[in-house]
C-alpha cells in the first residue's frame, strides 16, 4: 500500500474494503473542506473523503447527514456508490465514477445545460434526505458566528437584511414543495460520462426549495442569465417566468449566504487558499442585484402564476 500526499496509511488500513489490499493513492483536485483522493486497488478504484470534524463544526455540517444522504442519492442513480462511513475517522468512502469533472466552460458547450437539468430532476426524484436545507436560515447562522468571533464582514453586509426578510416573504407567496437537493451544485460536481451526468459531494445536501438548486448552478458555475432561462425550462419542460425569478432569487441568496462561509473558512480553514476574495466576488454579485433595476420586478414575478 502506497499512500499519497498527506493520507495516512493508517486510515486506509481501518477501511474495511480497502484493509490489506494492494493500493495507490492519488490525490483529487478541489475540495475546500475535505481532502479527496482517489484509491486504486485492482478490484477497482474508490474516493476516499476525509474531513476535518472542526471545520464540519464550523460550518453547521452534518456529516451523518451527508452519508444518509449519499445512499439515497446512489440509489436514484444519480451519486456515487456508497462503500463505507467512518465517522469517527472523518471518512467517507464512494465509488470512483469514470468520467470528466466539469467546469465552468464545460457548461458553455450546446446542450449540456438539459443534460445538467435532467440530474437534477432525478436526483430531486428520490426519496427524500434524512435533513432540511435552508439558505435563510444557514446564513443567519452563519451571520451569528461570524460576529461571535469577531470575523471579517463585508462592507454593508448587514444593510441587505431588510431585502433579505422581503425576498424570503415574496418566496413564501407561492411555495414549492422541498425535494432532496445537494445544494452545493459547483461545476466541479458533475461528472460527465458522455451519455449520464452524475452529482457528487453531498456535505451541504438536504430537502431545500429545487429552484434553489437551479439558481445556485446559474451563481456557482457562472452562468448568463439567458443560460439560467435555458435550465429552468428544461427543468421544467416549459418556460416559467416565475420560476425564473425563483431560480434567480434563490441564486442572489446563495452569493450572499456561501460570502459568511468565506468568512468563516477564511479565519478557521488551515488549506492554503484565498476564501476571502471567492466569498467576496459572490458577494459583489449579490450587491449588483440588491441595487439593481431587477429586483422589483423579481419580487413580483416570483408570486405570480404563470
Amino acid at each position: 500500500m502506497s499512500a499519497g500526499a498527506d493520507l495516512d496509511p493508517v486510515l486506509l488500513e481501518r477501511v474495511e474494503a480497502l484493509r490489506g489490499r494492494p493500493c495507490t493513492v492519488e490525490p483529487l483536485p478541489g475540495g475546500l473542506t475535505n481532502r479527496n483522493y482517489k484509491v486504486t486497488t485492482p478490484e477497482g478504484s474508490y474516493v476516499v473523503r476525509h474531513s476535518n470534524p472542526s471545520s464540519a463544526d464550523e460550518l453547521a455540517v452534518d456529516r451523518r447527514a451527508e452519508y444518509e444522504n449519499s445512499v439515497r442519492a446512489a440509489a436514484t442513480g444519480v451519486g456515487a456508490p456508497v462503500v463505507e462511513f467512518l465517522p469517527d475517522e472523518g471518512i467517507l468512502v464512494i465509488g470512483f465514477l469514470e468520467g470528466e469533472s466539469l467546469t465552468d466552460a464545460h457548461l458553455q458547450r450546446p446542450g449540456i445545460l438539459p443534460r445538467v437539468a435532467e440530474a437534477c430532476r432525478r436526483l430531486h426524484a428520490g426519496t427524500p434526505f434524512v435533513n432540511r436545507f435552508d439558505m435563510f436560515d444557514l446564513q443567519a447562522d452563519y451571520l451569528g458566528r461570524v460576529r461571535r468571533r469577531g470575523f471579517r464582514l463585508p462592507p454593508g453586509y448587514v444593510e441587505h437584511e431588510a431585502t433579505v426578510g422581503r425576498i424570503r416573504a415574496a418566496l413564501n407567496v407561492r411555495p414549492v414543495a422541498p425535494r432532496p437537493c445537494n445544494n452545493d451544485l459547483l461545476a466541479a460536481n458533475f461528472i460527465d460520462d458522455g451519455q449520464t451526468v452524475s452529482i457528487i459531494d453531498y456535505e451541504y445536501s438536504g430537502n431545500n426549495d429545487p429552484y434553489f438548486e437551479l439558481g445556485n448552478v446559474w451563481s456557482e458555475c457562472h452562468l448568463t442569465l439567458d443560460q439560467l432561462e435555458e435550465l429552468v425550462g428544461a427543468y421544467d419542460g416549459a418556460p416559467s417566468r416565475s420560476h425564473l425569478a425563483r431560480a434567480r432569487l434563490w441564486g442572489l441568496m446563495s452569493q450572499y449566504g456561501w460570502t459568511l462561509w468565506a468568512s468563516i473558512q477564511d479565519a478557521t480553514s488551515p488549506i492554503e487558499f484565498d476564501f476571502w476574495s471567492w466569498g467576496m466576488e459572490k458577494y459583489e454579485r449579490a450587491e449588483v442585484t440588491f441595487s439593481g433595476p431587477d429586483l422589483e420586478q423579481l419580487l413580483a414575478d416570483v408570486a405570480r402564476a404563470d
